[in-house]
């Protein structure tokens, strides 16, 4: 239910302006306005034209750059962008407030409609990858392959770990948790969060750390930070309690796309247990374990992913259909 930032190089700016946010080198970030929501856009140049487009959403806490170790290694196969959702990364709130994993749900669908860019292989990570479950199951029309990452799907045991953030979805506590942990240093904070999501976060470089030092020290200073964290956790937790048809468990059986399932071994916030409990529930589904991973896999072991990736394409004729011929993995 959380994600962490990632090493990059370049630097740009985009609104809501702090200050700069880095920029991997070969990406570029765009904003896009929709209504009630403007969405930052995080993209690489595709390798050639007529690539089959590829659409990443990231975790709680998280932003388009944790997607930025994966994207050059799938560039001879798809066309990537990455989202930042409403309130996180680079994007504004939304105008309504609504940071419920439907209403994350329904800015992706709406950035695929007006990008005209559908179906598209989506990928999610953790409270992204139940916001793309949510996505294929209602608009499969618009969904090519899914790729779940650690996916925020329901647990009867929420193991200890996790507890901390969805305890953030409580009213005041984000308050409480703030003026607590006002004395730390946003190194503090980023080797936490580090320590939390990655399964060796010795793993983690020294121009990585600074890098999300600097992430931190931008998002401390939006003024919303704390809000966006609550409600979204919030959204989280609500989606864990529904039931019948809009419960992402039977969502998932309702996903008709071939699905990449990929769970960490060392995952303190999504359970390992789970995976063959996901496996079960999405009809046509692939499952790859990395005992030594954490809640970030495509942050830690990039190439395994890529590889997958490609293995998930060529195992259901789509790697024909794209005309790629040597990614990098």
């Amino acid at each position: 239910m959380s994600s962490t930032e990632l090493p990059s190089v370049m630097a740009t700016s985009v609104a809501p302006q702090v200050s700069s946010v880095r920029v991997a080198a070969g990406e570029r970030l765009r904003t896009v306005g929709l209504p009630g929501i403007t969405l930052t856009v995080r993209s690489r140049p595709p390798a050639r034209e007529g690539l089959p487009p590829a659409l990443y959403v990231h975790g709680l806490g998280g932003s388009s750059q944790n997607w930025s170790a994966l994207m050059p290694l799938l560039d001879g196969l798809v066309d990537s962008e990455a989202l930042d959702l409403p309130g996180f990364g680079d994007s504004p709130p939304p105008d309504d407030g609504d940071y419920s994993v439907t209403g994350h749900a329904r800015a992706v669908i709406r950035y695929l409609d007006a990008a005209e860019r559908g179906p598209v292989h989506l990928f999610g990570n953790s409270l992204g990858g139940a916001i793309s479950t949510r996505v294929a199951a209602v608009r499969p029309d618009l969904v090519r392959t899914l790729t779940l990452v650690s996916p925020a799907l329901p647990e009867l045991r929420v193991q200890r770990s996790a507890v901390p953030t969805a305890l953030l979805a409580l009213p005041g506590v984000a308050a409480l948790f703030t003026r607590f942990t006002k004395g730390w240093t946003a190194e503090q904070r980023v080797r936490g969060v580090t320590a939390l999501c990655y399964g060796d976060p010795g793993m983690v470089t020294d121009e990585g750390l600074r890098n999300a030092i600097e992430e931190m020290e931008r998002r401390l200073a939006l003024p919303y930070f704390w809000d966006v964290m609550a409600r979204s956790a919030r959204g989280i937790v609500n989606a864990y309690t529904l039931g019948g048809q809009h419960g992402l468990w039977r969502q998932a059986e309702r996903v008709l796309a071939p699905t990449l399932l990929v769970y960490g071994g060392r995952d303190q916030l999504v359970s390992y247990r789970m995976a063959q409990r996901a496996a079960r529930a999405f009809r046509d589904s692939r499952l790859l374990t990395l005992p030594d991973a954490g809640h970030v896999a495509m942050m830690e072991y990039p190439e395994t992913m890529a590889t997958a990736f490609r293995e998930l394409l060529a195992d259901t004729g789509k790697l024909t259909d794209t005309g790629a011929t040597g990614a990098r993995s």
